[in-house]
């Protein structure tokens, strides 16, 4: 055997052992190598499958490790600490104490942070060249940088203690077997092995469905999710972005459909998009969800997503936040969402776990009615801004509108008060049941008949009505005009005075709109919805301006309207036959 065979043995003798040796150290001796590094990404020899790599070196193992020269107190280390001081993690919602990485993920860093050539070596006096004159991590996914504020947070203590203040992580005694912590802390080595990349990533285990995720992490209501359980696919144009998940579904994906857990777009809770509504777009615009949600909020009446951004916090007063807005999951819940239908005034599985006010003005962390949670914005919060008409009785406050004490009120949070409503229509009587919803909502919803998603998420009919409503007057009635009124109250009932024996002179010959007399939410006052819109209605001569009700459907009107003098008008009008 010639000097030079015996050479390339003895070489081959010492990358055996110190892999050995080193995999026998970072296990604890409990696990047998599943896969060799080489051949894998982290192979930097030669042989190496990706671009970044040295064309002249066929050692594998020396670009982490030595046998001779290598790092005081950490095996067989053959690299030199970058010395960064970094950017870590930090969340109004964290609970750990992170400090500066330590351990294994300082080793991790050397490379990974892009501040160390990838061929500087503590076992060579130069430093190893690498093809097309790279130095040190191209940029890319696994260059982290010195900034790891957007990065799953490493080198903090996970125990008992922790896991009591988070509310959400699983007690670390429970640990899988292939999750370990480092000296009780979490470390990079607690998803990652950087000698076996059999599950892609260098991951510890298979992540489908977010197994690895949820070995500490234990999300409220996420096991009874749609998110969790969906096996909804990419429909949408292009590559799908879930390329690494096995059957490409939405169950498949788990917390990465929102979620990264390295660079991500947002640093608060490692979201995937920096703009809160993106990550919810990226599947609800038709690309994997059944409706195209994000069309919704591009249309004239809206809840406005785009007004804000980087605002919503989960620590926030949610019902007078610091900077009012709307955000996806100030209604939906991520992590709770299912495919629950429910019948009013419950609240369906869309709106599971989200927080609201109740009808008498108490903060519910788990809405049980729809209506609850419209009122966390639409009741006692400030700056809601002006009514859009200027009533007789003014009120913007529609939990205080809804109060069933009220003398009348469309019946949203019970029954309505009159039980002799002529007009309605099948399935609606005096005995049904609202939801906000049932007004408010897609003008093409799939529930009024049409081909789009429900909800209030945008329309083109202010303000978020399902069907138009015109309420200004000197318009001429037709069934489009009050189409929003007629989905429940017949029209040739109307026109036929049943209800109200001058309704078609009001509405047909005098183009008085609904809302001129009615408001559409209630009446603290007046019964049936009586609130005058006082653009049109005013003092009589006699400075009075009321309705008084009279009972059989009748009424006295003392008031001003289109330039007509009322005093103790009454109807229906009773004709006095003189003998």
């Amino acid at each position: 055997m010639d000097s030079m065979e015996t050479g390339r043995n003895l070489s081959v003798i010492r990358q055996v052992i110190l892999y050995v040796t080193f995999a026998i150290v970072f296990s604890g001796c409990n696990d047998v190598i599943a896969a060799s590094i080489v051949g894998s990404k982290h192979d930097l020899s030669v042989r190496g499958p990706g671009p970044t790599k040295s064309p002249f070196e066929r050692q594998v193992c020396i670009f982490c490790h030595a046998v001779h020269n290598s790092s005081a107190g950490t095996p067989l280390w053959n690299r030199y600490s970058s010395g960064s001081v970094y950017e870590t993690y930090k969340s109004t919602t964290l609970k750990a104490n992170v400090g500066q990485p330590t351990g294994s993920s300082k080793m991790c860093l050397s490379c990974h942070d892009g501040t160390i050539a990838l061929g500087m070596v503590r076992s060579r006096s130069e430093p190893i060249r690498f093809a097309g004159g790279v130095v040190a991590m191209p940029a890319g996914a696994a260059n982290l940088g010195t900034d790891l504020a957007d990065d799953h947070p490493i080198s903090f203590r996970y125990n008992q203690e922790l896991a009591d203040k988070n509310g959400e992580l699983h007690n670390p005694s429970a640990l899988g077997g292939h999750v370990r912590l480092e000296g009780g802390q979490v470390q990079c080595t607690t998803c990652h092995n950087a000698h076996d990349n059999q599950f892609g990533d260098f991951l510890v285990m298979d992540n489908y469905g977010s197994a690895l995720c949820v070995q500490c992490h234990d999300k409220k209501n996420w096991k009874d999710s749609s998110h969790k359980s969906s096996n909804a696919q990419w429909n949408g144009k292009g590559k799908s972005p879930w390329h690494k998940v096995k059957d490409g579904t939405v169950k498949g994906q788990g917390c990465e459909s929102c979620h990264r857990p390295h660079t991500a777009g947002a640093k608060q809770r490692l979201l995937a998009y920096k703009n809160e509504e993106d990550n919810c777009f990226s599947c609800h615009n038709g690309n994997v969800g059944r409706n195209n949600i994000e069309a919704e909020f591009e249309k004239s009446s809206r809840h406005n997503l785009v007004g804000t951004s980087g605002v919503h916090d989960p620590t926030e007063d949610y019902i007078n936040p610091s900077v009012r807005h709307v955000e996806c999951v100030d209604c939906h819940n991520p992590h709770a969402v299912k495919n629950v239908p429910a019948e009013a005034p419950e609240a369906s599985g869309a709106l599971f776990a989200v927080k609201g006010i109740n009808a008498a003005g108490g903060e519910v962390r788990e809405v049980k009615y729809e209506y609850e949670l419209c009122y966390r914005c639409h009741g006692d919060s400030a700056d809601k801004g002006a009514a859009r008409i200027e009533r007789q009785f003014p009120q913007t406050n529609v939990r205080v509108e809804f109060d069933s004490g009220n003398a009348s009120f469309h019946p949203v949070t019970a029954p309505g008060r009159n039980s002799r409503v002529p007009s309605l229509m099948q399935p609606y009587d005096e005995s049904t049941v609202l939801y906000c919803t049932d007004c408010h909502s897609n003008n093409e919803s799939r529930k009024d008949k049409g081909d789009g998603p429900s909800g209030p998420h945008g329309s083109i009919y202010e303000p978020i009505l399902q069907r138009r409503l015109v309420w200004t007057d000197f318009s001429s009635e037709s069934a489009a005009a009050y189409a929003l009124c007629y989905k429940c109250h017949e029209r040739n009932s109307i026109l036929a005075n049943e209800s109200f024996s001058l309704h078609s002179k009001h509405v047909a010959d005098e183009k008085t709109a609904c809302t001129t007399c009615h408001d559409s939410h209630a009446s603290e006052n007046n019964t049936h919805l009586i609130n005058f819109n006082i653009r049109y209605v005013s003092k009589n001569s006699s400075g009075d301006l009321s309705w008084r009700d009279n009972g059989d459907l009748s009424g006295t009107c003392n008031l001003s309207c289109h330039g007509k003098d009322h005093k103790d008008s009454r109807y229906p009008v009773v004709k006095v036959i003189i003998p």
